[in-house]
Order: structure tokens, then C-alpha cells, then sequence
């Protein structure tokens, strides 16, 4: 018998599985009918409660079925509380990492690495082994090549606490392969209040240097758009028209054409003196008193952030033992980033029910310019590329939450509505190169619209538009069967959607033979493309001379979704005051499709195949809690859980990211993976906050999706498979101490406070010779890519952080130096090549809050100094003396000053 069907079997018997105590949002209290039930002996167990472990309240928590069962057990915080290993980030710890948005805090978390535009890995398994949810409700991403959305769009203001759980519960969705991250948003306030914050800095690469920009439009530092990147009148009548480009006329193509370049959005000028980075936002609260026994609280937030970045990015391609370089590339870009965000919530106690509705708009646009200088050694050609895009990603979610306590029975009933919104249009490409050779032409730079240059790009312009809609509902019930037994049941559906389109043309032209004779004058120039990089190609360039459109792809457009139906069930149990034993089982029902969409033609054609995965899994899991002493507290936990592909990985449509400089492609071939966990840890508590922990894990992961490198037609993508099997086991540990330093004057109340975590992670992949990767255009061999025991992508096989410094027990005051390092990991995997390598290695921050009074107002004045030693972004392959750079350039350190005012 298989080890999996081991553990099914066992798990089974043991039905449910009780999500872990939420923290102290709720009252926890010594339940009926443990004695000592008299007033006397009550008083005397508070008094033996060390009052450091008092806690007040503890961090907000909102999350399905989060029943808490504590009895004989003391008032502390939720992390030791919990039946499952959790980390929570209340306010005060996410303020004192100093980051502007919740992925850099989380950044923190034993475990924990981010990646990328806030792409938080756990354990070193990427993005696709997370699960991220707001108020206990899922969230759609507005990427199109990421499952969870990017945490680095939620700005901590709206955010109360943060809960990472890295063994899995029943009560959350089955796609639970690292771990899952709950956001909590701010509810009811404790008092009415204002809060106005700002800020300003940069980097020393980028701040009063010089860039490059377009002009785009007058409000574009607002991250929206005045209009300028509407679809054009030409290009919207075609689009409705059914057609496609190559078949209609050629006035048609020109109409269109000449509306594909305009000058606002495709000239590239240099910006001398870049702007210093800003922030600002406004928040506010009040709660007041609705009859008898109910209180309504409001929060509201809003803010605007702005900053800028320039990089120099090296990038090369060389042959498959990396001896010879092909291809070179230094390509220089600026990005602006427009983050804008705002948050409605209402909340409501009724006695000890809490009702919140909640309300969250961010919308994130990047600007971008980028110009690249490239050699190719095979052809002996110069090169340049200039591209300018417009990347919008906007997030609107509205949800309500229900949590009803009527004394045994616990009801949660959640719902919301989510959509996600991301367009790129006017996304201009201008190829050039200078062929070097002893022809007429051989000395200046052609913008490929000839279509006579082999290997070289066509000029291009594209348009993305991808909107993804989500309606989820819930209702958990929990109810005590007796003093020391909770059963909990509970039903989740949920309902996504998802519709990308993208339209990409390129030019051909054509030119009149009667202007050869004149010889290389302007309109000569003009008409065969020869020019200097950077001119423009627009409208009244082309016009007249026969201007041709092709699109990139024949099928730009693809529909997609998926539809879960959940039931679980699970059971908390505490045979003894000591040991909490937690079983439970999800069943999960899903259908998940991706197709292309021909209705947009009028004559479709065979394209790609579609998906279809229609799967059902029963996901048992376990946990035991062993209070062994008052201070040493062990668990073991057991788990099935599942990963199923992105819609954006199904589907055979190229995309560029402009975040790391790559064009992927989806292969409609992939299946879901499944996992099995297993973990045990010791959490030793001293005295307070102080506290030591060490744990164990391993995971045995059924056909993982890795990601491989792929020429296509002389272009080079990121595509994904399956690959038979990998595992991953590590081990984790993590301290946190406080020494009070007793000193006088400014160390008074001043406490030396050290955080440290550390985690060590070892995947491997696994295969038999002969198996096969099944890819969207081939088959071939697994060891084509990949050597047996090779990692995983994604994982560090270490990842540390490093907390310490000065923080103040009266007062605001914090004087921390955060160090944070993960070694190196696969981002991709080449044909017969070396993988690509990413060394994040070794940044050092350092952040400092202090507390003040402005004419009897409270202020809190805040200094950020971010990648002191200017770590740099490494991205490469190597085979013993060769080295080839992907993506590696130059990162400066940072630094910001900031000021809040609390009314």
C-alpha cells in the first residue's frame, strides 16, 4: 500500500479537523464544568498566570470556522494558543518592520521569502503553494501569471493583523501546499480618531538622477489614464468588425496603423533630475454606541503612493554549455509606480456577535520606459529595442462577514464579490539593427518593417485587457458536544471567472520602387524604416506606402474558470487539559477550463486544445497539540493537500512580464499536483513574548509544475510542465527575547529585543529514465531539462531573518536593524543547459519610529535606510568557468523619511 493511501485511511477514521483557536478577539475563559468553579479558586489561578502572558485583546482575527475550544487553558497569545502552526502579525509587529506594504512585512515570517512584485513563498515552494485571503474570504489576482495576488499592493495601514498558517485545517481550500495568509482589515476602533501620513525618499540609483519617460497623459502620476490609451477609432471598428487584419483592405491596415504609433505614447525623452519617491494617506475611525448592547464602528482609508526606480539590466544568451556568448543585451529602464488604495469598513458587536462588511479598492500602475543597446555575435549586428507600457492592475472586493456566538453553538456566514482588472494598452516595441554589412543600408539602424531582417523583431503594438470576476459564499457551524469536544461542519462554493484578450500587431510595409532611383533621401529613409532609434514611426510616416498589419497570434483571446464546491467536517478534542487532538476531512469538487475564444472571428480555426480538469479529492488531515510542561509545548501535524495549475500556465498565449524581463507561454497540458505533509515542532515559552521553537517537515509533491526555458521560432519563453514527483523536508527555528535594560535618561524604558528565525529546506526532483514532459508544442524527455534530485524552482535552501534593536515599553520607539538572507535558487530550468540561478543573499535594513508632541498633538516621526549595502539583483547560469548574466543589475540603497499625525 502506497503512502498516501496509508495516510488516507488513517486520517478517514478520524473525520474532522477544528481550524486553530483564532486569538484573543475572542473572550478565553475557563468553561463550565471544569472545576475550580467557585470565585476563590478563580482568583487564585489568575494570580498564578504570569502577567507578562497578559494580554488585553491580542490582534483582530477573521478567518471560517474559527470557533475557539481552550479549555484548562491560560490567557495567552494566539501563536501559542493555536492547535496549528501559526504566525500572527498584529499592527505593532508589522509597524515595526517599517514596510509600506504587507508583502515586505511578511518578508519577516520564519519561512517566509518574497519574490518578485510581492509574490510571498513559503518554504521555498513558489507562489502556487500559497493561498492568500482576505477576512477568511479567497482573493483573485489581477496578474495574469500568478495565482495569489500580489501582497505588495496592500498597504499596511488598512491591514490589522496577519496570520500565516503553515499546516493545514479543513476549514480552508484544499490548495494548501506552503501555507496559507490571511489578512484581517481594520473593524471597529477602540475610539474615535484621524490619522494623516507622509512620507518621502529614494534610492541612490535612481533619486535626482537621470531617466528615461513618455509623456503619456497630464494625470498619469495618478496611476489613471485622461483618455490618451483608449482603444483608437480605427483599431475599435476592426475589433467589432470580426475580422482579421491580414484579410482586409489595405486601406483598412493603414487606417488602423496609423493610429497603432501615436506620439504621446512612443517617444522616449530623458528625464534629467528624477523626483524623490512620496507617499500620503489619510485614515479615520469612530465606533459609537447602537442601543443597549451593540456597537457600530466606521473605518475609512485612503492613500496615494508614487516612486520611481531605475535599472541597468545585463542580460545575455550564449550556446548550451554556456562557452559561447550569442546574444547582448544592456538595456536601461525607469519605472514609475502609481499605487493607489482605499478601504470602507463597517463593523457591528451585537453583544457577542460581530457583523462586518468590508469594502477595498487598490488599483497599481506601472509606467515604464526601457531602451536596450545589444550585440549579436553570431550575425555581427548592433542592436537597440525601445519599448514604453502602461500596466494597470486595479482590485475591487466587497465582502460580508457574519460571526455569531450563541453560547455552544458558533455560526460564521461569510459572501463577497471580487473582481480584478488588468490593462496594458499601447504596449509599443521599435526594433532596430545595423547589419554592419557593405550594403546601401548596412550602416544605419532599420526598424524591422520591412520584415527582410532575419532574427530580429518586428516593430510592435499591443493591447491586454484581462478581467477575472470571483463570488464566494460560506457558512461554518461549530458546536460544543461537550465540554472537551467541539465539532465543527461547514460548506464553501466559490465561482471564477476569467477573460484575457491580447491583441498584438506588427508592421509590414512596403516600399514604392519609384523612390529607389532618388537614393537615401528623408522620405526614402522614412519608407524603408532607416532611421535613428528612438524616431518615431507613426501615422503620417506610413501613410502612402502600402502599409501592411499581421497579428502576433491567431488566437489572442481565451475564456476561463473554475468552480469548487467544498463540504468539510471536523472534530476538536481534548482528552486531557494537555493534549488537543484535531482531525478533519475537506471534500473538494472542481471543474476548471481554459479555451480559446473564437468567437472574436468570423472565421474561427483549429488552434490550441483547451483544458479540462474536472477533479474531486477527499483531504484528510490531523494535528495533536502536547501541553508537556507550562513552558514546552510539542505538535504533529498531518496532511493531504492539492495545487492546481493558473489559468495563465494553461494556455498557449505569450506574455511579457515587465517585472523580470521575460515572455512566458502556457501549455494546456498540465495537471493538478498533489501533496502530502508532515510535521512535528517544540515551541518552548520562557517568560512573556520570549519563546523558542524548532520544527520539522517534509512533503512529498505528485506531478509538481516547474517552469523551463523553451526557443521558440528564434524567440526565447518560459513555459511549465509536470514533472513526475519531488519532495521537500526541512527543519525551522526561531527565537524571540526581550531584556529590559533598566538604563536612565533616553534608555529609561527601553527594552533590547532580538527576532531571529532561520529555515533550512532540501527538495529534490524525482523521475525514472524514459519519462516524458508533455509541453504545449513537443514532448520530450524529463532529462532533457532536469538531472534526478535537481530542486525545486523557487526554493532557497536557506532563508534567515534577523530582528534586533531598541524598542520602548511606555511610548512609541522603535531603533531596529532587520537583516534578512536567502541563498540561491532556480528561477527556471534550460534545454540541456544550466539552470537559471537567483542569489537574493544578504540586505540590511535599518528602521527607527519614535513618538513626539507637536503642539499637543501626537506625533510619530519615521526613518527608513533599505539595502544599505546595496545588495544587487543576481540572476545567471554557470558551468564551471562560464558565466552568463539573465537579469543582474545594480540596486541602491534606499532610504525615506516619514511623519504621521493622529487626531
Amino acid at each position: 500500500m502506497s503512502t498516501g493511501k496509508r495516510l488516507a485511511g488513517l486520517l478517514l477514521l478520524s473525520t474532522a479537523l477544528t481550524f486553530p483557536i483564532a486569538g484573543l478577539a475572542q473572550d478565553i475563559g475557563v468553561p463550565p464544568g471544569d472545576d475550580p468553579s467557585t470565585e476563590a479558586a478563580e482568583e487564585e489561578m489568575a494570580s498564578q498566570v504570569d502577567p507578562a502572558e497578559e494580554m488585553d485583546e491580542g490582534p483582530d482575527i477573521s478567518i471560517p470556522g474559527g470557533a475557539i475550544l481552550v479549555t484548562g487553558r491560560r490567557n495567552r497569545d494566539p501563536v501559542r494558543a493555536s492547535t496549528q502552526v501559526v504566525t500572527v502579525l498584529s499592527s505593532e509587529d508589522i509597524a515595526r518592520t517599517g514596510e509600506g506594504d504587507i508583502a515586505g512585512a511578511l518578508g519577516r515570517v520564519t519561512g517566509l521569502s518574497v519574490v518578485g512584485s510581492g509574490r510571498v513563498y513559503v518554504r521555498g515552494l513558489g507562489d502556487r503553494y500559497s493561498l492568500a485571503m482576505l477576512n477568511g474570504l479567497p482573493l483573485p489576482s489581477p496578474e495574469p501569471l500568478s495565482r495569489v495576488v500580489p501582497l505588495d499592493i496592500f498597504p499596511t495601514n488598512v491591514i490589522a493583523s496577519s496570520l500565516v498558517q503553515k499546516t493545514y485545517s479543513a476549514n480552508f481550500p484544499g490548495e494548501f501546499g506552503g501555507g496559507v495568509i490571511n489578512l484581517t482589515t481594520r473593524a471597529i476602533p477602540d475610539e474615535s480618531f484621524l490619522k494623516i501620513s507622509a512620507s518621502a525618499g529614494g534610492d541612490t540609483k535612481t533619486l535626482g538622477r537621470s531617466g528615461i519617460t513618455y509623456y503619456g497623459s497630464d494625470i498619469d502620476w495618478l496611476g489613471f489614464d485622461n483618455g490618451n490609451r483608449d482603444i483608437p477609432s480605427n483599431l475599435a471598428a476592426f475589433l467589432a468588425s470580426g475580422e482579421r487584419i491580414s484579410s482586409t483592405p489595405i486601406e483598412t491596415q493603414e487606417g488602423v496603423a496609423a493610429q497603432l504609433f501615436p506620439t504621446n505614447l512612443a517617444t522616449v525623452t530623458k528625464d534629467g533630475n528624477l523626483p524623490p519617491n512620496f507617499s500620503g494617506s489619510i485614515t479615520a475611525g469612530t465606533s459609537f454606541d447602537v442601543g443597549d448592547d451593540a456597537v457600530l464602528g466606521l473605518v475609512a482609508t485612503v492613500s496615494l503612493k508614487n516612486s520611481w526606480r531605475n535599472r541597468s539590466v545585463h542580460s545575455q544568451s550564449a550556446n548550451s554549455d554556456l562557452s559561447q556568448i550569442t546574444d547582448e543585451w544592456q538595456t536601461f529602464i525607469t519605472d514609475q509606480k502609481m499605487l493607489f488604495n482605499a478601504m470602507l469598513g463597517i463593523g457591528l458587536d451585537i453583544g457577542d456577535h460581530t457583523i462586518r462588511f468590508t469594502n477595498l479598492y487598490i488599483r497599481d500602475t506601472l509606467k515604464q520606459a526601457r531602451l536596450g543597446v545589444g550585440y549579436s555575435v553570431e550575425d555581427e549586428y548592433d542592436l537597440v529595442r525601445q519599448n514604453t507600457g502602461w500596466y494597470e492592475r486595479q482590485l475591487m472586493d466587497s465582502q460580508l462577514v457574519g460571526e455569531f456566538d450563541f453560547g455552544p453553538l458558533k455560526l460564521d456566514l461569510r459572501g463577497g464579490y471580487a473582481r480584478t482588472d488588468r490593462e496594458a494598452p499601447y504596449n509599443l516595441t521599435f526594433n532596430y539593427v545595423k547589419t554592419n554589412l557593405n550594403t546601401p543600408t548596412g550602416g544605419y539602424y532599420v526598424a524591422n518593417i520591412t520584415n527582410q531582417i532575419n532574427n530580429v523583431d518586428p516593430v510592435t503594438s499591443s493591447f491586454d485587457d484581462l478581467k477575472e470576476e470571483l463570488w464566494y459564499g460560506g457558512i461554518d457551524a461549530s458546536y460544543e458536544l461537550l465540554d472537551n469536544l467541539t465539532s465543527t461542519v461547514g460548506y464553501a462554493y466559490s465561482d471564477t471567472t476569467r477573460y484575457s484578450s491580447r491583441r498584438e500587431f506588427y508592421l509590414q510595409v512596403q516600399t514604392d520602387p519609384a523612390m529607389v532611383p532618388l537614393g537615401l533621401t528623408s522620405s526614402v529613409l522614412n519608407a524603408v524604416a532607416l532611421r535613428r532609434p528612438g524616431d518615431l514611426i507613426n501615422g503620417a510616416t506610413l501613410a502612402g506606402f502600402n502599409v501592411r498589419l499581421n497579428e502576433v497570434s491567431p488566437f489572442p483571446a481565451f475564456d476561463a474558470a473554475l468552480t469548487i464546491h467544498a463540504g468539510y467536517g471536523k472534530l476538536s478534542y481534548l482528552p486531557v487539559d494537555t493534549v488537543t487532538m484535531e482531525a478533519g476531512i475537506r471534500y473538494e469538487d472542481a471543474k476548471q477550463t481554459v479555451a480559446l475564444d473564437q468567437s472574436i472571428f468570423n472565421d474561427p480555426v483549429a488552434g490550441s486544445p483547451g483544458t479540462y480538469n474536472a477533479n474531486d479529492y477527499f483531504l484528510p488531515s490531523a494535528t495533536i497539540t502536547w501541553e508537556a510542561s507550562d513552558q514546552l509545548q510539542l505538535r504533529f501535524a498531518a496532511s493531504k493537500t492539492i495545487a492546481r495549475p493558473q489559468f495563465r500556465e494553461l494556455v498557449q498565449q505569450t506574455y511579457f512580464d515587465p517585472d523580470n524581463n521575460r515572455q512566458y507561454e502556457g501549455n494546456p497540458f498540465l495537471n493538478d499536483s498533489e501533496l502530502l505533509n508532515f510535521e512535528a515542532r517544540a515551541e518552548y515559552y520562557i517568560s512573556g513574548r520570549n519563546h523558542f521553537s524548532l520544527a520539522g517537515f517534509y512533503k512529498e509533491i505528485d506531478n509538481p509544475i516547474e517552469a523551463v526555458v523553451l526557443a521558440i521560432q528564434g524567440n526565447t519563453y518560459t513555459t511549465f510542465a509536470n514533472v513526475p514527483k519531488a519532495e521537500l523536508y526541512g527543519a525551522e527555528v526561531e527565537a524571540q527575547y526581550g531584556i529590559p535594560l533598566n538604563g536612565t535618561g533616553f534608555l529609561e524604558y527601553k527594552d533590547f529585543v532580538i527576532y531571529a528565525n532561520y529555515t533550512y529546506s532540501q527538495s529534490s526532483i524525482k523521475f525514472d529514465e524514459g519519462d516524458i514532459l508533455i509541453l504545449a508544442d513537443a514532448v520530450s524527455d524529463v532529462d532533457n531539462f532536469f538531472d534526478v534530485g535537481d530542486p525545486m524552482t523557487g526554493q532557497s535552501d536557506h532563508v534567515a531573518n534577523l530582528q534586533f534593536g531598541l524598542e520602548d515599553s511606555e511610548e512609541t520607539g522603535q531603533y531596529t536593524f532587520l537583516l534578512n538572507y536567502a541563498s540561491k535558487r532556480v528561477t527556471r530550468r534550460d534545454f540541456n543547459a544550466p539552470a537559471i540561478i537567483e542569489y537574493p543573499g544578504l540586505t540590511v535594513d535599518f528602521v527607527a519610529r519614535q513618538a513626539a508632541d507637536f503642539m499637543g498633538v501626537p506625533v510619530e516621526l519615521e526613518f527608513e535606510a533599505r539595502n544599505i549595502f546595496g545588495r544587487d539583483n543576481l540572476e545567471y547560469q554557470k558551468n564551471g568557468e562560464y558565466r552568463v548574466d539573465n537579469n543582474v543589475f545594480e540596486v541602491g540603497p534606499s532610504f525615506s523619511l516619514g511623519i504621521s499625525m493622529e487626531f
